[in-house]
């Protein structure tokens, strides 16, 4: 009778919209992995402000994937509505501003700015770019009202207590024998809280929820952290005690059998995982790791309070997404850009108008799907996508899915079902996971005769074709340059599908 219940008051909250467009509250976190509390990936994470506000109602997919493992494709592929195979935009030196198919469609924000909202955004949403090495484009010009945190306003960290790989320093001690590759580094602020960038994001959202819209709005606001470095304040580090923190368990000939076709070895070890082992960090980085989440779980709960102190509370869609997973060792290895279950599935939750209770949702919805989904919940001219509109899981988790989640980077696709995780690069290497039996992916049964059948249905799913991208690649301008110092870029959507 409860679930019966719940379901109704979501067609109820569902239908209500047609009298009144609802608003949306889109929060983006960059590089945060399924540690987070709503979805267990580590027993020992402290998300409090978001276990609260699932909690209280919203729908939490514990099979969502992004559309890319790295920042700058998987959020254009999210913004845009198209994946990396249909756009062209596979890294982050891709603008997707440039690419063919959205020069000629409108963004996310865009295509909601054309049909009556007012759209409003700070922190990273989109991915950041130079553009002919003179400027940055935020994607600034994609949104009515932008407004950009500043850089560097707290967030250095103690020198005295860093650790870096690339500096070959530990906890402020640098020598000889500590040198190493990577980009791992972490440590304390020399600021509190208040002095942080990302909570200088959610100040500002609450600002923005203070305010009278004479028409439905569109924030979205962005978290950095846990993107590198991880330099958070100190009060998050003493969140959890070193001695006793968990790292990921890690299995030594992991990567023995994935082999490419012509039997060489696939992968080896990263140069992150190398150094961490070799330095015996392990419990260091998954603390610094922890706390980052905990800062951002900080900065989640004034925008989650803000909400709930406005008059909005009662008519807003909150969407919560990451924009990709994050290695901690998994698979010997740290950073992103891997097409293994720990990089392709990333946090997503959503909260509808009426929800009252934590729904668990398994099916494999994409970040690809926000776009087309909040047309159809808004009420907006339907929109060719390549997302599919999960609405009618917002009523019932349960009901029918049949496409499995799609990954795609530049070497290759991931295709991950609830239980099968099959993944092919472009040189011919394959792998098979039962995700069920085997959620470690440490054994490929790519070669097992026995699920022969169940790849061969998931290799379907792989594009058959890819778009290349046709615009000029990243450059770094010559000098830092604010969005409001940048060119006008504002596109006419009159002109845009």
């Amino acid at each position: 009778m409860k679930k019966i219940s719940l379901i109704s008051l979501l067609v109820v909250a569902t239908c209500s919209f047609a009298a009144e467009r609802p608003n949306i509250l889109m929060i983006a976190i960059d590089d945060i992995n399924d540690w987070v509390g709503p979805l267990g990936g580590h027993p020992q994470a402290r998300t409090p402000h978001l276990d609260t506000f699932c909690n209280g109602g919203a729908m939490i997919f514990k099979n969502a994937v992004c559309a890319a493992p790295i920042c700058g494709p998987s959020r254009s592929a999210l913004l845009s509505g198209f994946m990396p195979s249909t756009s062209g935009v596979y890294g982050n030196g891709h603008n997707m501003i440039f690419s063919d198919v959205v020069k000629t469609h409108a963004t996310l924000p865009e295509y909601f700015s054309k049909h009556g909202y007012y759209t409003l955004s700070n922190g990273k949403i989109f991915h950041k770019h130079g553009i002919d090495g003179q400027y940055t484009d935020f994607g600034h010009w994609a949104w009515d009202e932008h407004a950009r945190a500043r850089r560097y306003v707290g967030n250095g960290a103690d020198k005295k207590k860093v650790t870096s790989c690339k500096a070959g320093t530990i906890n402020g001690v640098t020598k000889p024998e500590y040198n190493g590759t990577g980009k791992l580094s972490w440590g304390p602020t020399q600021c509190d809280l208040e002095g942080m960038v990302d909570y200088k994001v959610a100040e500002w959202t609450e600002e923005i929820l203070q305010r009278d819209f004479d028409k439905p709005f569109f924030i979205a606001s962005g978290i950095i952290k846990p993107h590198l470095p991880w330099f958070v304040p100190q009060e998050f580090f003493d969140m959890y005690d070193l001695e006793s923190i968990q790292p990921p368990e890690v299995k030594e000939d992991d990567l023995a059998d994935i082999l490419k076709p012509s039997g060489k070895p696939a992968f080896k070890p990263s140069a992150e995982y190398e150094w961490v082992k070799k330095q015996g960090l392990e419990k260091e980085a998954t603390r610094a790791y922890l706390a980052n989440i905990s800062f951002a779980d900080a900065c989640l709960g004034k925008m989650f309070q803000a909400l709930e102190n406005s008059k909005y509370a009662d008519n807003t869609i909150v969407v919560i997404w990451g924009d990709h997973g994050w290695h901690l060792g998994e698979k010997q290895r740290f950073l992103k850009n891997t097409t293994w279950n720990e990089c392709a599935k990333t946090p997503f939750i959503v909260k509808m108008p009426g929800m009252k209770k934590p729904i668990i949702c398994d099916r494999t919805v994409s970040l690809i799907d926000i776009y087309p989904t909040l047309v159809s919940l808004c009420g907006l001219p339907e929109k060719e996508l390549d997302g599919l509109d999960f609405s009618k899981l917002l009523q019932n988790p349960k009901a029918e899915w049949t496409r499995p989640g799609i990954t795609v980077t530049q070497s290759g696709t991931s295709v991950m079902g609830e239980r099968w995780h099959y993944v092919q690069q472009l040189d011919g290497t394959e792998e098979l996971y039962d995700l069920q039996n085997d959620p470690m992916e440490w054994t490929n049964l790519i070669k097992n005769p026995e699920h022969a059948t169940i790849a061969a249905e998931l290799k379907k799913w792989v594009p058959a074709t890819r778009e290349k991208f046709n615009g000029p690649t990243h450059k770094k301008p010559k000098k830092y340059v604010d969005a409001d110092e940048a060119p006008n870029m504002r596109r006419d959507l009159s002109t845009l599908k």
